[in-house]
């Protein structure tokens, strides 16, 4: 059994499809294409989204929804992903594909706290990101909801990496049952 982050199980955390072949998932992770991200985006990524991505390099997770204390335009106590990017330049979704961290922020608007890492079902109306605000370029930062909707209002997700991971719920953990 593959472990992350101690003792959480990644042999059953991505959804396979051809669709994250085709849009996420990109080449196996290798120090040396780390290296060149981290010094195009100018941040040191988190041991753990390096630790994940080395299982699989970017794509569709299971679990799709994690929990905020506050309200977003996307519901009053969570926020969803569709896939979280992977470390490189070759597919659509990873960091560094054909600019995709700088449009973010000149063209879409989005503030430059970070590194944008998981895209939302809005189609790029709100993103999930690295917060490095409170840490600098080279520390360990939050995760943090950013939303367009709401003139790009930034709402605390998680501690960090590996928090926001472990704290992906299914969606019907948010569906009353009765």
């Amino acid at each position: 059994m593959a472990t992350v982050f101690g003792n959480f199980d990644i042999s059953d955390f991505w959804e396979p499809s051809v669709y994250a072949k085709r849009e996420y998932i990109d080449v196996p992770l290798t120090d040396e294409l780390v290296e060149s991200v981290e010094r195009e985006l100018g941040y040191t990524l988190p041991k753990a989204y390096v630790e994940l991505m080395k299982h699989q390099n970017g794509g569709l997770p299971k679990k799709t929804f994690h929990r905020t204390s506050e309200r977003t335009s996307w519901s009053d106590d969570h926020i969803a992903i569709t896939g979280i990017f992977a470390i490189g330049n070759k597919k659509p979704n990873s960091l560094c594909f054909e600019g995709n961290f700088e449009n973010l922020i000149e063209e879409w608007g989005y503030p430059p706290i970070g590194v944008y890492f998981a895209d939302c079902p809005s189609a790029g109306h709100d993103m999930v990101c690295l917060d490095y605000r409170k840490c600098g370029p080279h520390g360990e930062p939050q995760v943090v909801h950013v939303d367009q909707e709401i003139d790009y209002k930034i709402t605390f997700v998680a501690n960090n990496f590996e928090s926001f991971i472990r704290g992906l719920e299914a969606e019907d953990a948010f569906h009353d049952n009765a």
